[in-house]
């Protein structure tokens, strides 16, 4: 990239095109339906407390858990736009229960899944929150999408990405060849290459993890904890605490600076709490082609075989060394510092 020269997320997009062939025309059409959702999204939430969209929509989601007027409106935005695109088969979102099929999708190359707006029950603290998304290729053109188009395993996605709506609104995204972040130009209304080709550092000194839930942690990952709070210059121990509770938001500052984020089980949530197609899928995409890694505890991410629409996962993500000493400690092997 020249000195001085803007290059749009479009623009980025068309050169791909011509560079990776798996990057087809289709694929394209829908990141423009995605990063038109995105700057929706981002104009609703910048303007909520203006326009009355602040607080509880008065409803459940499938999870169980109490929306936001913003979940609503987001997860409307997107689905409309995937209907509008002509290049989506169907969307899988975190708040509803059922598939959305697009009405003119039937002969559409890919499917979608989504946590239209991550993190939102920080929307009232005016903390970060995002969306996040992953891209499948149905595996049958010439028949029906059936379960087995959808529960494809994390490492048959052909694209991932995610938008965080902090103090400036980021487009970061994959298909397989690498991560580039985009910042959105207000003046513009463009999303502009600012991060070209991100590299999360193999070893960090931030640890972001809910530690209320502690005493229900698998022995393995309280002992990593308690490692982590140790006083060792050598390995720039302890580590700083860094928890927003916000899943977007935590994972894009230790995809920057190095880190690690987790969510195991806990006595409550057994089976993690995070969803897998549209949370820990899309980010261990983009974490792995940054050179992080993303596990259960036992496997990884993208191995994992999907057989629910939201099935969840426990999760350990961010740098490669960090993450593989929560895993050795919690197979049971003293761990002596990140190698």
């Amino acid at each position: 990239m020249k000195k001085n020269s803007i290059t749009t997320l479009n623009q980025f997009i068309a050169d791909q095109q011509n560079k990776f062939p798996y990057v087809q025309g289709s694929l394209s059409r829908l990141f423009g339906a995605i990063q038109l959702s995105a700057k929706m999204i981002n104009r609703d939430v910048r303007k909520a407390g203006l326009i009355d969209i602040l607080g509880n929509f008065g409803e459940t989601n499938v999870q169980g858990e109490e929306q936001k007027k913003l979940d609503v409106i987001s997860n409307d935005v997107f689905k409309k736009l995937m209907d509008m695109s002509g290049d989506c088969v169907c969307v899988v979102s975190e708040e509803d229960q059922d598939i959305h099929w697009c009405p003119d999708g039937a002969n559409a190359k890919y499917i979608l899944a989504i946590d239209p707006l991550d993190g939102s029950s920080n929307i009232d603290v005016n903390a970060s929150i995002g969306s996040i998304f992953s891209i499948f290729k149905r595996l049958s053109p010439d028949k029906p999408v059936n379960e087995e188009d959808i529960f494809q395993k994390g490492d048959r996605q052909v694209a991932a990405g995610y938008v965080i709506y902090g103090s400036a609104t980021m487009f970061v995204y994959t298909t397989g060849s690498g991560v580039n972040g985009f910042t959105l130009d207000d003046s513009i209304q463009e999303f502009c290459l600012s991060h070209p080709d991100i590299k999360t550092p193999e070893n960090g000194n931030i640890l972001s993890v809910n530690e209320g839930n502690l005493n229900e942690f698998p022995q393995g990952v309280i002992d990593y904890i308690s490692w982590c709070k140790e006083d060792n210059k050598a390995d720039k121990r302890p580590y700083s605490a860094r928890y927003i509770g916000s899943l977007i938001a935590d994972f894009h500052r230790n995809l920057l600076k190095g880190g690690i984020y987790m969510y195991p089980p806990t006595a409550k949530a057994p089976n993690g709490k995070l969803r897998l197609l549209y949370e820990c899928n899309p980010m261990a995409f983009l974490v792995e082609q940054a050179g992080g890694k993303a596990s259960n505890g036992q496997m990884r991410i993208m191995d994992i075989q999907p057989t629910e629409f939201h099935q969840r996962t426990p999760l350990i993500i961010g740098s490669s060394n960090m993450v593989d000493q929560v895993i050795k400690m919690m197979a049971g092997e003293a761990g002596g510092g990140n190698r």
